[in-house]
């Protein structure tokens, strides 16, 4: 009987994956905390049957009662056809409601019904609750400086 050949080594037989050349990049570092966030707030928003982009639309209308949805498209940077598969979930649900605009037939209003208020209360609470367990090392001041160097980021794409 034969004796197989010994394996022989290839470049894809790597041991352990080595990301240390992306690690110098601050928006890796960005996306995998977002990844970690993301994945944790998908968990949250599950019982209350919200995603990321539910949850967000909800929270604007509720927040600026009578929002044009051209407004909320903008304020969510989103499309406006995109934008009104999640209204449509949201009223089907009948947790907004969607009023003509009377001085202009094209655009809509946008207002959360009572049992619209009543799950963002609720969820509002576990998001807060949901971030609290994931930032519980960094106290009031770096987070401070964190949200300040997103903001930072966030302006200077508009600038270039």
């Amino acid at each position: 009987m034969k004796k197989p050949a010994p394996k022989r080594s290839s470049p894809s037989d790597v041991a352990h994956v080595s990301d240390a050349t992306l690690r110098n990049f601050l928006g890796y570092h960005m996306k995998r905390a977002f990844n970690v966030i993301q994945s944790d707030l998908t968990q949250t928003l599950k019982p209350f049957d919200l995603r990321m982009l539910t949850y967000t639309a909800l929270v604007l209308i509720v927040d600026n009662p009578g929002l044009r949805q051209s407004q909320l498209a903008e304020a969510m940077d989103i499309e406006r056809p995109n934008l009104v598969v999640i209204i449509d979930e949201l009223e089907r649900r009948e947790l907004i409601v969607r009023d003509r605009v009377p001085t202009d037939r094209r655009a809509y209003a946008l207002k959360a019904t009572l049992a619209g208020r009543q799950l963002y209360d609720r969820a509002v609470a576990a998001v807060t609750a949901h971030e609290e367990r994931l930032l519980t090392g960094l106290d009031q001041d770096t987070r401070a400086i964190v949200i300040a160097a997103m903001k930072i980021v966030e302006r200077s794409f508009g600038e270039g």
